[in-house]
């Protein structure tokens, strides 16, 4: 019998991976974090697939996401990344994505991490939902609407309501496994 999984993880064998193993697992660790961040701006108009293809290259590129290295990239970085055919080779996302290193180190030093500062926008827990099909799952929340707003203040770019709730979903903020998905009980 096959396993059923949310509608969007049958496309392909690395969707279903990342599913399977990675979406929406609770993630406190900042590292982690900051990668979910930049892939989740990086991915704005594009398919999530295309991103996990370009994932191991974006980990190269970003030296393993770490936001001290990322916030000191310089002029000559940004075209070093722009020139990578592995990335989603977007100046303004790129650029975005130095930033973002920048106001990420701000707000961990500002909260002590970047965990303890996103996972106040679910009160500390995963909001647990129960969404029968992929089309009920809203592409944003007033959660995310908040972090989205809360992030911008902090001089973050390419983190809109709708990216922010994709962050959210990844790093398991929120549990929008499909209720009929072998995945919603595990993390439920």
């Amino acid at each position: 019998m096959p396993v059923k999984r949310c509608e969007w993880a049958n496309g392909s064998d690395l969707d279903a991976e990342y599913h399977d193993k990675e979406w929406g697992v609770v993630s406190r660790d900042d590292r982690h974090l900051f990668e979910m961040l930049i892939l989740e701006g990086a991915q704005a108009g594009l398919s999530w697939n295309t991103i996990l293809k370009k994932r191991d290259t974006y980990r190269q590129a970003y030296y393993g996401f770490d936001p001290e290295r990322v916030a000191r990239f310089t002029k000559k970085s940004v075209e070093r990344l722009l020139g990578d055919p592995g990335i989603v080779r977007n100046r303004l996302k790129v650029e975005a994505s130095i930033l973002n290193a920048r106001a990420f180190l701000q707000v961990q030093q500002e909260y002590g991490s970047f965990s303890t500062f996103a996972w106040d926008f679910v009160g500390g827990e995963p909001v647990v939902n129960r969404w029968c099909h992929l089309r009920d799952i809203p592409a944003e929340t007033g959660a995310s609407q908040a972090m989205s707003k809360a992030l911008k203040n902090k001089g973050f770019k390419f983190v809109g309501p709708t990216i922010c709730y994709a962050f959210m979903q990844s790093v398991g903020m929120v549990n929008d496994h499909e209720v009929s998905c072998f995945r919603y009980r595990a993390l439920a």
